[in-house]
């Protein structure tokens, strides 16, 4: 190749064709480098379907920029002189066409923009790194709204988003008189025969090339791809999302706390991965909602709902991550350090919410926000298990999981291991909640009524014994007042049937015993 003007690099979680790597691109002297490495495939176990999902998206979308007139260097994972890591492909490439500059957008976790900005000086050229145009808050301006703040309370960030935005807005009050419809999203679920089929998108050539490479080269990781269906083109990203502001947005508030052993997505909108990877517009999808709601296709609970999750938690998450990190990974407030037991890879444990939503993980790469955050995370929580550890593993098997947004939502949101930086107070519950908000307790081993003893539910004894653990930190939270005071109107004996009911537990976990 001939030298080129700008060495134009787009990272896998950068494809969209309004990445600010691409703006003022010229397809007759700029080259673009993409490049798929065993570094990002290994640094965890990824789970093969978000391998597949990555790689897949990535050949499509070179194609797309070879058809709009590009000149594209694709590494892929087996090629013969593959270097394996985004600085070794830089360097090959630098050295093959000796650019004026290297252009690339900001990358979203810590630990490749550290590398990249050691890219100057390795390689003499200049890199310019833009800003990721496709969040809706900036780090100047998250960073200005949360400088000078005593707490940084996420439903604040969102209303100043709601604002900025305009979504959902009459003037400078919000539509319907309420921010925040949350309230009215926590109704249990029934199974419905009569649900919407989800779209199912068929394997191409290039798809099906990559399922092969996985299968082999990472034959060790978690599932299967034989059976991938997600969408890994921007048109068939906007596919799946019309599909579900038009049969599932509806519903989906109303029971987005919902659980179901033989309905896993219920009215979730699976459309993260899509966000994340940057198939799909996050500023387009609210719009899209919004105008369901104006249009009278969706209730206002749904689409606030929706929309929050986007330009409220979202954006804040990201915010926070940039803002704490690299010390942030490594907050542990409960100081708990019980690794992972070996059924969060192979879902075989007898508490069957546990072990749906594990096999949930397991075969679809995907688990809907209540089952990350109140069975998993509560009971990893519970339990005392390490939460850097936990935030690898979810790194691992989620396909929408990336650092910048996975991170904070497990050190943060569902372990509280920040201490309560991002959450106000610990997501923790006994089985109570998972019953009343699921039909997982049917037919378990453990009885979800029973409060104490080997055949009671396991999350009720650990629940009070988390408490107890923890009252110096927790027992002044406002919110978790009332929990305190049952403790407190118990019995001496009743304290120490849960306090002995948890340890026997715990004390089987640490022995690898079955539980």
């Amino acid at each position: 190749m001939n030298r080129c003007r700008r060495l134009i690099f787009i990272f896998g979680d950068h494809l969209s064709h309004r990445i600010s790597s691409l703006d003022g691109a010229d397809p007759q002297r700029d080259v673009v480098l993409m490049c798929e490495v065993v570094e990002e495939a290994t640094y965890v176990r990824h789970h093969k379907k978000k391998i597949v999902l990555i790689f897949s998206a990535m050949r499509h979308f070179a194609d797309e920029l070879r058809i709009r007139g590009f000149s594209v260097r694709y590494v892929r994972l087996d090629d013969a002189d593959n270097s394996g890591s985004f600085t070794g492909e830089l360097s090959r490439a630098a050295d093959m066409l000796s650019p004026d500059c290297v252009v690339v957008t900001e990358p979203g976790e810590w630990r490749v923009r550290q590398a990249v900005s050691s890219w100057q000086s390795m390689f003499g050229v200049p890199v310019d790194v833009r800003p990721d145009a496709r969040f809706l808050c900036s780090h100047e301006e998250f960073t200005a709204w949360a400088d000078g703040r005593r707490t940084l309370t996420m439903e604040f960030f969102y209303r100043h988003m709601r604002r900025r935005t305009n979504l959902l807005m009459q003037g400078d009050d919000p539509v319907g008189g309420r921010w925040n419809f949350d309230s009215e999203n926590r109704a249990p679920a029934k199974s419905d025969l009569f649900r919407p089929a989800r779209l199912q998108f068929k394997q191409d050539t290039i798809t099906r090339e990559v399922i092969d490479l996985v299968e082999s080269r990472f034959s060790g990781h978690m599932g299967t791809a034989e059976d991938f269906n997600f969408a890994v083109t921007c048109s068939d990203a906007q596919d799946a999302a019309g599909v579900f502001i038009r049969d599932f947005l509806p519903l989906f508030s109303k029971t987005q706390d919902a659980m179901l052993k033989d309905d896993a997505l219920l009215n979730h909108s699976v459309l993260s991965p899509y966000l994340n990877l940057g198939l799909l517009d996050p500023f387009e999808l609210c719009k899209a909602a919004e105008r369901a709601y104006s249009e009278g296709s969706a209730p206002l609970n749904a689409v606030e709902g929706f929309i929050r999750q986007i330009i409220g938690w979202r954006e804040y998450v990201r915010g926070m991550y940039w803002r704490l990190m690299p010390e942030y990974a490594h907050r542990n407030v409960f100081k708990a350090s019980r690794p992972l037991p070996d059924f969060f890879w192979t879902g075989k444990t007898d508490m069957a919410c546990l072990s749906t939503t594990l096999k949930d993980t397991i075969d679809n790469a995907y688990a809907h926000h209540i089952q990350r955050l109140m069975v998993t995370g509560n009971f990893a929580m519970l339990a005392g298990l390490d939460p850097f550890a936990l935030h690898e593993w979810y790194l691992e098997v989620y396909a929408d999981a990336f650092e910048w947004v996975e991170l904070p939502n497990v050190i943060g949101m569902s372990q509280f291991a920040d201490g309560g930086l991002l959450g106000s107070k610990p997501y923790c519950a006994s089985g109570a909640y998972i019953s009343r908000m699921s039909d997982y307790c049917e037919g378990c081993k453990y009885d979800v009524r029973k409060k104490a003893g080997t055949s009671a539910c396991p999350f009720n004894s650990l629940f009070w014994d988390f408490l107890d653990r923890h009252a110096e930190q927790l027992s002044t939270n406002r919110r978790l007042h009332q929990s305190y005071a049952t403790w407190r109107r118990m019995t001496e004996d009743r304290r120490n049937g849960y306090r002995q009911s948890a340890s026997t537990f715990l004390q089987r976990l640490d022995e690898g015993l079955g539980v």
